[in-house]
């Protein structure tokens, strides 16, 4: 059964990662997708993958003056409808108190809460002919964050509380449900890539320490992006204004170890 038959879906930030993983089995499910990103190499790859006929890409940073509109605009163009927007594209930057400056703050404000709100707005018309959806992927750092990751974390748990809101607004006056999944460490590209900047070995994901990762691995892209597909699927169904944590244990009350 395809889940997403007839629907077309926008994925911010899907030229690699979670985003990427979500697109695809977007297509897997039924939909035509928009694939978004920064990266114009990476984007034709994904493109290439899922097939012109299943995909078109948009490449534009989402949060240039007008870059929502355009990318909505874009959407209907291609494919004459919109029925999913999935809310991806992040930037993932570590500061803290100390290395946090105005320009840094609002930029990664405008990335990663503004520019999902004003793709909402944009898209908000489409959406309620179709009774369509929006799915807002945050992180388990909106709870409170990492020390390092204070800025990022800050702009999620405001994505967090802009679902809780839409969530009861737009289902009520427009038909439109608006969730939010949470993903806590998952093995990405970029992930990988930080890790390995930071001084960590190549294979450092293969020995992890079990307070991190009972299961004795971090989670994969394509399990996010399994637990997408049912929020923007019709199974779902009024479901709205939630905000799930995709994290392999519990982020309260749990401590980590005594060295």
């Amino acid at each position: 059964m395809e889940r997403l038959k007839d629907k077309v879906v926008i994925v911010t930030g899907s030229t690699t990662g979670i985003g990427k993983a979500i697109a695809k089995r977007c297509v897997q499910e039924g939909a035509k997708v928009i694939l978004h990103g920064l990266e114009k190499d990476w984007g034709r790859a994904v493109l290439a993958e899922l097939g012109e006929g299943n995909a078109a890409l948009y490449i534009e940073d989402i949060a240039n003056e007008g870059a929502p509109k355009r990318l909505v605009d874009f959407a209907i163009q291609q494919f004459g409808q919109l029925d999913v927007l999935v809310n991806n594209a992040a930037m993932v930057t570590s500061s803290n108190i100390h290395t946090t400056d105005k320009a840094f703050f609002q930029r990664i404000l405008e990335v990663n809460t503004i520019a999902p709100f004003l793709l909402i707005q944009a898209a908000l018309p489409y959406l309620s002919q179709r009774r369509g959806c929006v799915l807002n992927i945050g992180s388990v750092n909106a709870w409170s964050g990492e020390p390092n990751l204070m800025a990022y974390s800050i702009t999620k748990g405001a994505l967090m509380t802009m679902t809780r809101n839409l969530g009861d607004t737009l289902n009520r006056e427009n038909a439109v449900r608006v969730n939010q999944i949470n993903p806590g460490w998952i093995l990405t590209e970029m992930e990988m890539k930080r890790k390995r900047e930071h001084g960590m070995a190549e294979n450092w994901y293969e020995d992890l320490p079990s307070v991190y990762a009972p299961a004795g691995r971090i989670i994969w892209p394509e399990e996010i992006a399994s637990a997408a597909i049912y929020w923007i699927a019709d199974e779902s169904g009024p479901i709205s204004g939630q905000v799930v944590d995709l994290e392999q244990y519990p982020l309260l009350g749990r401590n980590p170890p005594k060295g």
